[in-house]
């Protein structure tokens, strides 16, 4: 039997919601990923699976749904899971300009973290995190696994538009804006590269329960990322996880 308890509940009409103990862990998110896994083999294409921090949503727009029956089955193929192979999960590793053209509120983040900009940059860039939940705007990631030290709470302010790639710190997590708008995170930089594109075969090739880390570029380096993103030639370095 699997270790972590789950609930699982009508969720509107057409959608169930399967939640898991409310905390941010990784054991119970690698468990969502392989029941996902499993579901994919189980259900119909007609059946669209969203993964996210403790809940996998089953959402279908074609089909009724018998949630009595359907609620038995998932709890049976729920208690066989312990079977069933890890899902392959992937690192991949952004460019991020920290310089302060980019990195509007780094000397504000360094005040208030009593940390000078390099240490922060350092601190943030050698670590890597999880892809919790993907949201808010389409390819939007949101990243756990933030070091304490850089831990601060969103701004009291919110902008009307942050750019597009812009990278910032809000509490326990960090992100990338994927196209220009509104929010309220402290903005440490920019990522050069287009993190969504709608109209590629792949409009987003990370996945939830993969990794990201940030590689510091100087201004001559995102220039010519940008370059090369914009045109499609740039793939953001990719190495399969053995954890």
């Amino acid at each position: 039997m699997n270790s972590y308890p789950i609930t699982i509940k009508p969720f509107g009409q057409q959608a169930i919601l399967i939640e898991w103990p409310n905390k941010v862990d990784e054991g119970i998110l690698n468990t969502i990923l392989n029941f996902k896994s499993v579901l994919k083999s189980k259900l119909s294409t007609s059946y669209e699976l969203v993964p996210a921090y403790n809940s996998l949503t089953i959402v279908t727009r074609t089909e009724s749904l018998d949630f009595p029956n359907l609620k038995e089955e998932l709890q049976n193929w729920y208690q066989s899971l312990d079977n069933a192979p890890n899902v392959d999960r992937y690192l991949y590793k952004f460019p991020v300009c920290y310089d302060l053209e980019f990195g509007i509120d780094l000397k504000e983040v360094s005040m208030k973290l009593g940390m000078s900009v390099q240490e922060i940059i350092k601190n943030h860039s050698s670590h890597q995190y999880t892809v919790y939940g993907i949201g808010f705007l389409p390819g939007f990631m949101y990243l756990g696994g933030l070091p304490k030290n850089l831990e601060l709470p969103r701004r009291s302010n919110p902008r009307l538009k942050v750019v597009k790639g812009s990278v910032g710190l809000a509490a326990k997590q960090t992100g990338i804006y994927p196209q220009d708008s509104p929010g309220g995170w402290n903005i440490i930089g920019n990522c050069p590269i287009p993190i969504f594109n709608s109209k590629a075969v792949d409009p987003f090739i990370v996945n939830v329960g993969d990794r990201v880390q940030f590689v510091p570029i100087s201004k001559d380096a995102y220039k010519l990322h940008k370059i090369e993103g914009e045109v499609g030639i740039f793939s953001p370095e990719k190495t399969l996880l053995h954890d």
